[in-house]
């Protein structure tokens, strides 16, 4: 049985009626329209569903809409938001870190969290923090690199 629930989602209090098992996942791609957040595997083990909930990255696979309760939920759409999202989306851009692009938004959201808890991360920080994301297409060193020049605000381009 569907239940109306409010739910604080980039920012703006959104309203749904969703069944309480249902996952954030699809609450947030077909109820709320915002489709950056990505199915990959549907077991919480790829990281394409990362949001943040509570500034948290949480995989909303798996996390039944009825979970989030009255904790802000940012999904990819509102991550330029907050300042370590701008930085990492910068920095992405810069270092043109796509190729398919279809994990990234997850890819994003891990290293917002990471960056916003750890402004300047060392290897080990960024492979803790990286590794339940994975990009079929390999592009993990362009992601490393990305993810020190948005802690370093470095303007040079680093090599790819």
């Amino acid at each position: 049985m569907s239940q109306p629930m409010r739910l604080m989602i980039n920012g703006e209090v959104r309203t749904l009626e969703a069944p309480e098992d249902m996952p954030l996942l699809w609450a947030l791609r077909d109820l709320l329209g915002l489709t950056g957040t990505k199915f990959g595997c549907g077991i919480a083990q790829c990281g394409a569903c990362t949001v943040h909930i509570d500034g948290k990255p949480v995989r909303s696979c798996m996390l039944p809409v009825s979970a989030v309760g009255n904790r802000p939920v940012t999904t990819i759409e509102g991550i330029g938001a907050t300042p370590a999202g701008a930085k990492v989306q910068k920095a992405w851009l810069d270092l043109e870190v796509v190729q398919c692009g279809y994990c990234q938004s997850g890819q994003i959201m891990s290293a917002a969290a990471l960056l916003a808890a750890t402004p300047n991360p060392d290897d080990a920080d960024i492979d803790a923090a990286m590794a339940g994301n994975i990009c079929r297409c390999g592009t993990y060193v362009r992601i490393r690199a990305a993810i020190k020049r948005a802690a370093s605000g470095s303007g040079a381009k680093e090599a790819t």
